[in-house]
């Protein structure tokens, strides 16, 4: 063998060795450092009550059934009737929330002679047929509308342990002098509650 040829051998044998070397004096080098974040969903749920008293969710339709005022079964023109309907966030919400009266429908042959309106009142007993308050829906909307409608704020409990304040409603549906005699409705209205953080 010649002096040339066992030379590069040597170089090449020692080139691996220091690439070996080189390797594991830069893997004795790393270093890494971990952190984690853990993530929960809040909680949003807004209930009704048709008496301010009994709260319920009622996310499907028909809802809560209504009580209107008198002679809601026994209509005749020019009448107007009304009913409350209650909001509020529970407890546990950990958001504020904004509501809309998101849609409405009225079925029935009476449905096109009857309009609504609803108003923010200050409690149950103060919704009556001739009660004012903060329009969210303006009367004399056709009963299948919600042409324009305005939103309202709900706010969330303070301790999440009391409900968050409650927003009094107040339906109030007027048959109009095209009333034919024996004939019925049904109105169904949607509020729609969106969190606002």
């Amino acid at each position: 063998m010649s002096t040339r040829s066992t030379k590069v051998k040597a170089i090449l044998a020692g080139g691996l060795v220091l690439g070996i070397g080189a390797a594991v004096t830069l893997a004795a080098w790393n270093d890494s450092e971990f952190a984690t974040g853990n993530f929960a969903a809040g909680t949003f749920d807004m209930v009704g009550s048709t008496d301010g008293s009994a709260f319920a969710s009622h996310a499907s339709s028909p809802g809560a059934p209504l009580t209107f005022s008198a002679n809601f079964n026994n209509l005749s023109p020019n009448v107007t009737v009304a009913a409350p309907f209650v909001v509020h966030l529970t407890p546990a919400t950990t958001s504020d929330a904004v509501v809309s009266a998101f849609s409405a429908t009225g079925s029935g042959a009476a449905a096109s002679n009857l309009t609504y309106g609803i108003i923010r009142v200050a409690s149950v007993v103060a919704c009556t047929p001739g009660a004012t308050g903060t329009t969210v829906v303006p009367a004399g909307t056709a009963m299948s509308s919600v042409a324009g409608a305005s939103t309202f704020p709900l706010v969330k409990s303070v301790d999440n342990i009391a409900d968050g304040a409650n927003v009094y409603l107040c339906i109030q549906v007027t048959a109009g002098t095209g009333l034919v005699q024996n004939t019925s409705a049904t109105g169904i209205w949607q509020f729609q509650a969106a969190s606002t953080s």
